[in-house]
């Protein structure tokens, strides 16, 4: 687990919040273009070749945004989550927010907070993806501890094969 490296979207709007975003993974990560998702992680093995963590994150600065994946992106996100459901990738959606604000309609757009938070669980369902939540500025612990746990567990499976 060494050489563990988280891979960030080269998509991802360099930000004084990605900024520190990065510096919260605590280990190295690097630049790249992903076909789905905005972090994923890497291993590179001891006789050199590269294993990738069969698993993406998905980041959401909040509610307004994803309102708008829901709504006037919605063809974009959708094929995005095709992607990583053809690769057989699990993804992970992260909000930064409170599901409590989803229900209150605490956001910036016209869906309804039923709308949305019917649209969040659909989501769910239909691209078996898991939800976490959490305040922006865990937001870089949280991607590198998921990360590393789930690149963990597929080695240990790896291993049990």
């Amino acid at each position: 687990m060494k050489t563990f490296t988280i891979c960030v979207d080269s998509l991802e709007k360099p930000t004084e919040r990605s900024r520190l975003r990065y510096k919260q993974f605590g280990c190295p990560y690097k630049t790249q273009r992903l076909n789905f998702g905005d972090y994923g992680a890497v291993l590179y093995l001891p006789d050199g070749s590269q294993y990738e963590v069969p698993v993406k994150i998905e980041r959401k600065s909040g509610w307004t945004e994803i309102c708008g994946n829901f709504t006037h992106d919605r063809d974009r996100f959708v094929r995005e989550f095709e992607r990583a459901k053809g690769a057989g990738q699990k993804i992970v959606l992260l909000v930064e927010d409170t599901l409590e604000k989803a229900y209150a309609g605490k956001y910036r757009s016209q869906m309804y907070p039923q709308a949305l938070v019917a649209s969040l669980f659909t989501w769910l369902a239909r691209y078996d993806c898991q939800l976490i939540l959490c305040k922006s500025e865990l937001s870089g612990r949280v991607i590198k501890d998921l990360l590393y746990r789930e690149a963990r567990e597929a080695l240990e499976r790896m291993a049990d094969e």
